[in-house]
């Protein structure tokens, strides 16, 4: 029951930056079957999957959620995590970058911009200094070597931390 009652906090904070908001600032949610909806819907698609995926690795792996009021007890380093430090993030642009595709909204647009810098004065000014704190030199060395962004081409391995340790 308490892992249905994390998953169910969990979704608080995407349904609101996901459905919430967007519906707030654009009126028209007409869709047209063109070629700005399917493509829409498959970045809205992509974007709940890596969602869902990231999701289950705060719960299964992190102990916790990605909400403030259930934070991960264990630093999440696997799966996506492998690539970017932020997978969770990049799943919601995606969702409302295909949103203002399927929409063809520049409110939607502009609201994904915002929600990107947002994250990042945040990631920069609490998150990052709250998991230095929060889990030491294990969080330094992941993000050393682990973009906040940009995906790597290859999977993190705590390995790496050793290799640069001896240089």
């Amino acid at each position: 029951m308490k892992n249905v009652l994390k998953q169910i906090f969990s979704f608080i904070l995407p349904v609101t930056v996901l459905v919430i908001v967007p519906r707030r600032i654009e009126k028209d949610w007409s869709f047209h079957s063109n070629i700005y909806f399917f493509s829409g819907l498959i970045l809205i698609l992509t974007g709940l999957i890596i969602m869902t995926i990231c999701i289950s690795s705060f719960i299964r792996i992190g102990k916790g959620t990605l909400a403030p009021w259930s934070p991960t007890k264990k630093l999440v380093i696997k799966g996506l995590y492998k690539y970017v430090r932020n997978p969770m993030i990049l799943g919601v642009l995606t969702v409302l970058l295909g949103e203002a595709l399927a929409l063809r909204s520049k409110s939607i647009l502009i609201w994904a911009i915002s929600f990107l810098i947002i994250n990042t004065i945040y990631f920069i000014t609490y998150e990052e200094p709250d998991l230095k704190e929060k889990f030491g030199d294990e969080y330094g060395k992941y993000k050393k070597h682990v973009s906040r962004w940009l995906p790597r081409l290859t999977p993190y391995k705590q390995e790496e931390n050793n290799s640069t340790e001896n240089v």
